[in-house]
């Protein structure tokens, strides 16, 4: 199962709208590994047929791993409990039924009726962790958000003057890259478009090609087409969220250089609704969403409860007396003290800490 979970976590962020499964035939007794795979790009086919292909005749009898129930309704391509059932594996291994009301249980089920050992809970928790997005798209109808902020020691995130402020390291800065690449979408709002003009691109070593989806929320269509993000969204999909406030000619500005403009709900304040907004992005596909804007979209995620999970990296640099732009808002505090998260890791990046918090599960 170990071994599976590993397999679906390289394609995090690369299967949406499906889920990435990992899955792997085992030849009981000797424990001999007769196939592999997981949930290809773009969602199709899934690991399961795979690693039964892999497996070919010597899937009968076998044991298959697998980190998500198999599906059991028919799509674009048939049920995965079909190529079970046909393939003779004597016992399936699940570590997690799907809350997806297609499958919920039905897999196991029908799995269990043609003669096959249903087991279930290996790995459970790790499993969950992984297939959160899938899971909270399903329950919530929304991606699941993690939520990303860097402070320096005395928790500030700028400081008081123009000058940008280097926080983290490149040990960190790393570590941010491999959550994009594993992400479906990057979230940030305009603010911090317009005053980092970042590319949010994924820019590591055998990672081309990994960059997601970016997403700027932007209420009255402020992004600048001369923007890294508007010059470069041919080559990178780029999506900009606004409102019907919007003026119409900034919006043609943008849809001329490749830029996906949509519109969402208003809030009772005039600014972008984020529950809405998730929602929509929700109904495309997205399943993970990496939001790297400031503490004010931070705050506003943590007074709408849309946070899932939270990383917050801390510097070694102190700004002392001066002070500056505080990282966390008192709603975003509020919450991670609070019964709602829990610490579920924490990891050193050079000179820098990591601490992350994920949302207890009910």
């Amino acid at each position: 199962m170990r071994l599976a979970l590993a397999l679906g976590r390289r394609g995090l962020g690369t299967t949406w709208p499906n889920p990435s499964v990992g899955a792997v035939v085992v030849e009981p007794g000797t424990g001999r590994i007769l196939g592999t795979a997981a949930t290809a790009r773009g969602g199709r086919p899934h690991g399961e047929p795979v690693a039964l292909a892999a497996a070919g005749d010597a899937a009968r009898g076998a044991t298959l791993y697998v980190t998500l129930e198999p599906c059991s309704h028919h799509g674009r391509t048939p049920p995965c409990t079909d190529a079970i059932l046909a393939s003779g594996i004597a016992r399936v291994v699940s570590a997690l039924e799907d809350p997806d009301p297609r499958v919920a249980g039905r897999g196991h089920d029908l799995l269990r009726q043609g003669g096959v050992a249903v087991e279930t809970g290996l790995m459970r928790d790790a499993a969950a962790r992984d297939h959160v997005g899938h899971i909270t798209r399903v329950t919530r109808g929304r991606p699941a958000l993690h939520l990303k902020l860097a402070r320096t020691r005395d928790g500030f995130c700028a400081a008081a003057g123009p000058d940008r402020l280097r926080i983290t390291g490149p040990v960190a800065d790393g570590a941010v890259h491999l959550w994009r690449a594993h992400a479906d979408a990057i979230l940030i709002g305009i603010g911090t478009a317009r005053a980092d003009d970042p590319s949010l691109t994924v820019r590591l070593p055998g990672l081309d090609g990994r960059s997601p989806l970016r997403v700027v929320l932007d209420t009255h269509l402020r992004l600048s087409p001369a923007s890294v993000l508007a010059r470069t969204a041919r080559d990178t999909p780029t999506l900009v969220l606004t409102t019907r406030s919007a003026p119409a000619h900034a919006r043609r500005a943008l849809e001329a250089l490749g830029v996906e403009v949509a519109t969402v709900p208003a809030d009772a304040a005039g600014g972008i609704d984020l529950p809405a907004a998730l929602a929509q992005l929700g109904e495309r596909g997205l399943t993970r969403l990496c939001s790297e804007g400031g503490p004010r979209l931070a705050e506003a995620l943590a007074r709408a409860d849309l946070i899932d999970t939270c990383t917050l990296v801390t510097g070694p640099v102190e700004l002392g007396p001066a002070g500056g732009l505080p990282a966390l808002g008192p709603a975003l505090a509020e919450a991670l003290a609070g019964d709602r998260f829990r610490e579920a890791e924490r990891l050193t990046f050079g000179p820098d800490e990591a601490v992350t918090y994920e949302r207890n599960r009910t």
